[in-house]
């Protein structure tokens, strides 16, 4: 704004200049102070302008960055949220502007059906999507969950959901998880260039939102934040993780087998901080990308010293974004699911089942784990939260009939338009409370 006012100012410095000029040469002629005064005017508006302008335009954007970043505080006079949650009305935002997610849904042998499942709970067309079936599973099942994406007439259409043709041998608690889960990134960020966030979910997670919920009050939040459940490692888990030098057998045999542990112990690091929490995160595209090009080689070697690391999946992460100026303030410290721990130390989540229903929706999360395969619990989240009847959740982008019971969703709409429901709400509020953190703990630590 300055520079084009400088511009323009130079510009009419010039003209007035122009005109003053033949001013001195016919000082006997008086018709030059009608010309004078209308470029006087015209410079002094334009001048006026520019200041004017500078100064909202300077208000304008402080104030858009700070409704990024607090959009869901609660306004004192009125008591409602800075984004108006209507429920009755569908949202419509430019197509540039409402954002698009990136799913990884992973699993092993026998999850294939699970992993369908998943996949068209959280669908939305405007989304990405990609599959992990490991090496444990056998050829048979990952090809018969490769045919159920091809045969799907959605998906063919949209063309939005991939399985990976390399199948690894993914270790639980070992580095391999990680390198898959990089490796889904690195594929993504190659054959998309439009999507916000990155999410990775198993066969046994499950929305306890739609995604017309998810993206409708995504839309009003800023594109910056990373939801990252973080906290210092320290104590018993600085010992039992840090210490130890371990071997991921998956890094080099072809059958799954359990972490090598060697009597060698190990210090910790002095040039960073390390960080752990839970494996299950929802990233910002900008952050994937600096831990996949890692254009100042710190996250290489933060994914070198979680090779030798028991539960990398739980600190690789963490340990980048909480040592990294550019993103440490945008990491909120929060995995967006319901997940109900075992008894103490807490090392296990529990399967949920539908006496946990009510815990899950009071909740707020938009995902839970862990569930048991095909148990009643999902039924009900299908009717009651998602308003699944057919392949999908329910959506604003589905607008065929129900004639005769047909899949309203086999004709698709405009995926820009999202009717909220009751889940978009409880979302907020869940956000009102992990966004507006006076004391600072949801953030990294110093």
């Amino acid at each position: 704004m300055v520079k084009d006012t400088s511009c323009l100012t130079n510009q009419v410095n010039s003209n007035s200049t122009n005109f003053s000029t033949p001013g001195r040469i016919y000082n006997t002629d008086r018709k030059w102070i009608i010309p004078f005064f209308v470029s006087l005017l015209v410079w002094i508006t334009l001048i006026s302008a520019a200041i004017f302008g500078f100064y909202s335009s300077s208000s304008y954007n402080h104030d858009s960055s700070q409704f990024d970043t607090v959009s869901f505080a609660k306004s004192e006079d009125s008591g409602a949220y800075f984004v108006e949650m209507n429920i009755e009305k569908p949202s419509e935002f430019p197509k540039e502007k409402a954002p698009r997610l990136a799913y990884l849904i992973s699993g092993t042998k026998g999850d294939s059906k699970r992993m369908m499942r998943t996949l068209q709970a959280v669908y939305h067309p405007r989304n990405q999507y990609i599959l992990h079936m490991d090496l444990e599973a056998p050829p048979r099942e990952r090809l018969e969950l490769t045919m159920a994406v091809k045969n799907d007439p959605t998906f063919s259409e949209v063309e939005n959901v991939r399985v990976m043709a390399q199948s690894n041998l993914v270790t639980y608690k070992g580095p391999t998880m990680i390198a898959t889960t990089l490796q889904a990134i690195a594929i993504l960020l190659k054959e998309s260039l439009n999507w916000d966030w990155f999410i990775n979910l198993s066969a046994s997670d499950y929305p306890l939102v739609t995604q017309d919920d998810l993206l409708h009050v995504f839309s009003n939040l800023s594109r910056t934040l990373n939801f990252i459940e973080h906290t210092k490692l320290t104590g018993w888990k600085l010992n039992q993780r840090a210490k130890p030098i371990i071997v991921d057998p998956g890094l080099y045999l072809s059958k799954k087998s359990d972490l090598a542990i060697t009597s060698q112990r190990r210090s910790l690091p002095t040039s960073f901080k390390l960080f752990t929490g839970s494996a299950w995160v929802m990233l910002t595209r900008s952050f994937v990308e600096y831990c996949i090009w890692g254009y100042d080689n710190f996250p290489r070697t933060i994914l070198m010293y979680y090779t030798n690391f028991v539960s990398s999946p739980e600190g690789y992460f963490h340990t980048v974004i909480c040592n990294t100026e550019d993103f440490t303030k945008t990491a909120i410290s929060h995995d967006l699911h319901y997940i109900a721990w075992d008894t103490p130390p807490k090392q296990h989540p529990r399967f949920l089942t539908i006496k946990d229903f009510e815990k899950m929706v009071n909740s707020s999360a938009p995902f839970a784990r862990k569930f048991p395969k095909d148990d009643v619990v999902l039924d009900k989240i299908d009717k009651e939260l998602l308003g699944r009847t057919h392949r999908f959740g329910q959506g604003a982008w589905c607008v065929g009939g129900l004639d005769r019971g047909s899949d309203p969703c086999a004709v698709r709409g405009d995926d820009s338009v999202f009717r909220p429901g009751p889940g978009a709400v409880r979302l907020s509020e869940l956000f009102v409370e992990i966004l507006n953190d006076e004391s600072g703990s949801k953030r990294c630590p110093l």
